[in-house]
C-alpha cells in the first residue's frame, strides 16, 4: 500500500509538473548577464532577448551581475529554482575556462545546469595600440618575442574570454607577457587607445567600431575563419601561427533541474527568434554569427561544453594562471 502511495504521488507530482512547464511562462523570465553592462555578451543579450519575448509572449528582463569573470552572475543562476523563471547567457568564460582557471570553482559547469542552446557565435581579433611596431602577425610575434619584458596586454577581466584569448596567443608565440585585467572590455580598450598597454584579444563586436575608426590597429583574427567586417584582415593561421583558435559563442543555461519540455519551449522561441532575417543582418554587422539549427540544439551545447573544457584546459595550466 505505501508503495502504491508513493508511486500514486510521484505520478502526480510529475503530471503537476509537466502542466506548469507547459503554461510556462507565465510572467516575465530573467536573463542574468554574467558581465558588465556595454561588453560584448551584454549587446547579444539585449539584441536578443526582444526577440525572444516576442516568441515566448512573456517579457525577458537582461540584468546584468558580474564578477569572478562571469562566475558570480552563474552562480546566481546554478544555485536557483529549477522553475525556468532564472537563467543565464553564458560564454566559454563561465562554462569552460573557469574549470581550470580555478581550484575550487563555484559549480560545476557540466553538472549544474541544464543547456538550452547556443544563440550567437563570435570571433576574437588581435589589436594593438596605433604606434605599435607591427603591422603584421610575424611581425607582432618577432617584436612581443624580443620584448615580452616590457609589454602588457589588456582583457575585460581575469579569466575573461579575452583574457583567455590573449593567454591562447602567448602560449602559441612561448611568450610570457604581462596581463592587465580591467573591470570590462570598455575600460581596457580605452587604455589600449591611448596606449597605456600593447594590445588585446578582442572580440570582434567590440573591437570593431574602434578599427573603424582607426584608433586601435587590427594584426590578426584568432579564428579558423576570416570575418565578413573585416574581410582583409587574414587569421593568425594564414599567418604562419598555428592553432590560435579563439572562436567563442553565448549561450542559455537554466539551473540543473529544470522540466525539459521548459528548455525545449525556449529553444524553440530562442531557434525561431534567431531565424529572423534582420537580427541576422544586425549580428552580422557587428561581427556576431548565428549558429545554424544544428549547434543550437540542448544537446549540441551540453557536449561542446564539455569539449570546451577539454581544449581550455592545456594552455591554461601550462600558463600558470590561477585565478584564486
Amino acid at each position: 500500500m505505501a508503495k502504491a502511495t508513493a508511486l500514486a504521488l510521484a505520478t502526480m507530482m510529475t503530471l503537476t509538473a509537466a502542466a506548469a512547464a507547459q503554461e510556462w511562462p507565465t510572467r516575465p523570465v530573467t536573463m542574468v548577464v554574467p558581465f558588465t553592462a556595454g561588453g560584448p555578451v551584454d549587446v547579444a543579450a539585449r539584441l536578443i532577448a526582444p526577440r525572444v519575448s516576442e516568441s515566448l509572449g512573456q517579457q525577458i528582463v537582461v540584468e546584468n551581475m558580474g564578477g569572478a569573470g562571469g562566475m558570480t552572475g552563474s552562480n546566481r543562476v546554478a544555485k536557483a529554482a529549477p522553475d525556468g523563471y532564472l537563467l543565464v547567457l553564458g560564454n566559454g568564460g563561465t562554462h569552460a575556462y573557469n574549470q581550470s582557471l580555478y581550484k575550487k570553482p563555484l559549480y560545476n559547469s557540466e553538472s549544474d545546469f541544464a543547456p538550452v542552446g547556443v544563440v550567437v557565435e563570435n570571433t576574437k581579433v588581435l589589436i594593438v595600440r596605433n604606434d605599435f611596431p607591427a603591422n603584421s602577425l610575424p611581425e607582432f610575434v618577432a617584436y612581443v618575442k624580443a620584448n615580452q619584458d616590457k609589454l602588457q596586454y589588456g582583457s575585460a577581466g581575469a579569466g575573461s574570454a579575452t583574457h583567455i584569448a590573449c593567454l591562447l596567443l602567448n602560449y602559441r608565440m612561448r611568450t610570457n607577457v604581462t596581463h592587465v585585467p580591467y573591470r570590462g572590455a570598455g575600460p581596457a580598450l580605452q587604455d589600449l587607445i591611448a596606449g597605456r598597454i600593447d594590445f588585446m584579444c578582442e572580440v570582434i563586436s567590440t573591437g570593431l567600431p574602434p578599427i573603424q575608426s582607426k584608433l586601435v590597429k587590427p594584426i590578426a583574427l584568432l579564428s579558423t575563419r576570416r570575418a565578413s567586417v573585416l574581410p582583409q584582415l587574414p587569421t593568425a593561421l594564414e599567418q604562419g601561427l598555428p592553432d590560435v583558435d579563439a572562436d567563442g559563442w553565448n549561450a542559455f543555461f537554466f539551473p540543473k533541474g529544470t522540466p525539459d519540455p521548459i528548455v525545449r519551449r525556449l529553444n524553440a522561441a530562442t531557434s525561431k527568434a534567431l531565424d529572423n532575417p534582420a537580427l541576422s543582418v544586425r549580428m552580422e554587422e557587428l561581427g556576431l554569427t548565428v549558429p545554424p539549427a544544428d549547434r543550437r540544439t540542448p544537446e549540441h551545447l551540453g557536449e561542446l561544453v564539455r569539449m570546451e573544457i577539454g581544449k581550455w584546459a592545456p594552455p591554461i595550466k601550462a600558463s600558470g594562471f590561477s585565478a584564486d
